[in-house]
């Protein structure tokens, strides 16, 4: 467990909001930053915060068996974790972060984690952490239901894509495929859970606000904190 924020320098995190953006773009403008924050030529860390037209888009450990059986195309990525979907109604995240030393990438996707509970009590409703599975979760008699996504993967130091959440998408695009390669459990959303109407656009200040405030923490909440078993990570 780090004692100490997780990024390598302090500092205001530079925010982006950009709207909705094809994957392709969005996925070459990360690696461009992230890039230039490893070299040194962008000397502030960056969190892009924006929407994908509909998508699917599979990490380094998705299986056959996982991929959609309608056709549908699917965007090979160099994340970790398995296959997912992202689409209008999800909040998407891409933080472009120079790690402190030595580098801790379960501790940076807890402290993600962190992040998006914290959004979702705002928004009165309570979610969790489920052991052995990276994300962010909504239990209850119902079951196990997927609310927030982590996929990651850093380079020198960088780290590179990053979160998803499900404000108020289309659920049934999930059904086209073993989302995270989970098949024991369900995908929801905010306002699935709540019933009160909220657009991704209204997720953006407080969203960008948890963002940086878990990641220079001295620590965040330390449940659940064993290894990820490689599930969101990539190197």
């Amino acid at each position: 467990m780090r004692n100490g924020p997780a990024r390598a320098d302090a500092g205001p995190i530079e925010v982006r909001r950009l709207g909705e953006v094809d994957y392709e773009a969005a996925y070459a403008l990360q690696h461009e930053l992230a890039a230039q924050r490893a070299s040194g030529e962008l000397d502030h860390d960056v969190l892009l915060l924006l929407e994908h037209p509909s998508v699917y888009t599979a990490g380094k450990r998705t299986e056959d068996s996982d991929r959609p059986v309608n056709g549908a195309r699917v965007i090979d990525v160099d994340r970790g974790g398995r296959i997912t979907w992202h689409g209008p109604g999800q909040l998407v995240g891409y933080p472009i972060v120079k790690l402190a030393q030595p580098l801790d990438v379960v501790d940076y996707v807890r402290r993600i984690e962190e992040a998006l509970i914290g959004y979702c009590a705002e928004q009165g409703l309570t979610t969790t952490r489920v052991d052995g599975r990276s994300g962010v979760w909504v239990v209850d008699d119902a079951g196990e239901r997927k609310l927030g996504q982590i996929g990651i993967r850093v380079s020198r130091g960088v780290t590179l894509h990053g979160f998803a959440l499900n404000v108020d998408p289309d659920l049934s695009v999930f059904s086209a495929i073993v989302p995270c390669g989970i098949a024991d459990a369900g995908v929801t959303s905010v306002v699935a859970e709540t019933g009160t109407p909220l657009t991704v656009a209204q997720t953006l200040e407080s969203i960008a606000a948890r963002v940086q405030e878990c990641l220079d923490a001295d620590d965040v909440d330390a449940s659940m904190r064993g290894p990820i078993a490689h599930e969101a990570t990539g190197r």
